[in-house]
């Protein structure tokens, strides 16, 4: 989704997916932060003289008095504003309550699924308007900031950010990816014993993939694919881009691949980020 040029930020999202976590970092990236704040104080904060031009992001959830999911609409449309909405899987949210202890706020009385539930339908619509969804459900503290700093940094330069994930599809797709790609085809260190505890970052891993002569005709005609599709993204407005590329277990194959394309990337002079997300487990 390209980034409207815009330094106003409304942050919604369902509870427990880490909206105020968003808010802290947005904080650190040189954003002005406002949590749970009043809807209806908001033309004023954002039309106050004061303010000189610094980015703003706003927190309004369900906790928010007198929270209506129409009047964040029209507030983002009036205030010229980028929607962002944080979300989660309901049994990631489903967890995090209980291991917190935390009441849901939809839910004072009740368990804290139903909450969950009822506040998901409430917020589908809002959802669909968002102009960003970010997913936390497998994300750490620290992806997260690089996910916001790279869609939301102020200093980015107005170049294309390309994040290299690898992933293991037994874990699932990743839900942020804008391309993705899967080397499942070639021979798996897996079912090597001396290799199976390695990862993708071992030069033993590495060497045992580079001895399937199906990898370079895949990297050449990858990048031949990619090559004239990242300028006219750039060109297009899009600030960041997700490549994620997928073995079964995300541990060998798909990590080995992200590393050799990672100098590739930055020698065509894009901003280039690593995520292996799924190397610990």
């Amino acid at each position: 989704m390209l980034k409207k040029q815009t330094h106003t930020l409304i942050i919604t999202g369902l509870s427990g997916a880490g909206m105020s976590s968003c808010l802290k970092h947005l904080e650190d990236l040189g954003y002005e932060v406002f949590d749970n704040f009043p809807l209806t104080l908001a033309g004023a904060l954002l039309d106050d003289p004061e303010r000189q031009g610094r980015p703003v992001a706003i927190g309004i959830d369900t906790r928010t008095r007198g929270f209506d999911p129409e009047a964040v609409k029209e507030a983002v449309k009036a205030q010229r504003a980028m929607l962002v909405f944080v979300a989660a899987d309901e049994t990631v949210l489903q967890k995090r309550f209980t291991e917190t202890r935390r009441r849901h706020p939809l839910a004072q009385d009740r368990p804290a699924s139903a909450g969950i539930k009822k506040e998901q339908e409430w917020l589908h619509g809002l959802k669909e308007k968002a102009d960003e969804v970010i997913d936390t459900s497998m994300l750490s503290v620290h992806d997260l900031r690089r996910i916001l700093e790279d869609r939301f940094g102020l200093n980015d330069g107005g170049r294309l950010t390309v994040t290299l994930m690898s992933f293991g599809y037994k874990h699932g797709m990743p839900r942020e990816a804008d391309i993705v790609m899967d080397v499942r085809f070639l021979q798996n260190p897996h079912w090597v014993p001396e290799l199976k505890p390695l990862t993708g970052l071992d030069s033993a891993v590495g060497n045992y993939i580079a001895q399937d002569k199906a990898l370079d005709p895949f990297l050449t005609r990858f990048k031949g694919l990619m090559e004239p599709l990242l300028p006219r993204y750039a060109h297009e407005g899009k600030s960041y881009l997700t490549v994620a590329i997928g073995c079964t277990g995300g541990r060998h194959r798909s990590i080995h691949v992200v590393e050799m394309l990672k100098p590739w990337l930055e020698n065509q002079g894009f901003v280039t980020h690593i995520l292996h997300r799924d190397i610990n487990r």
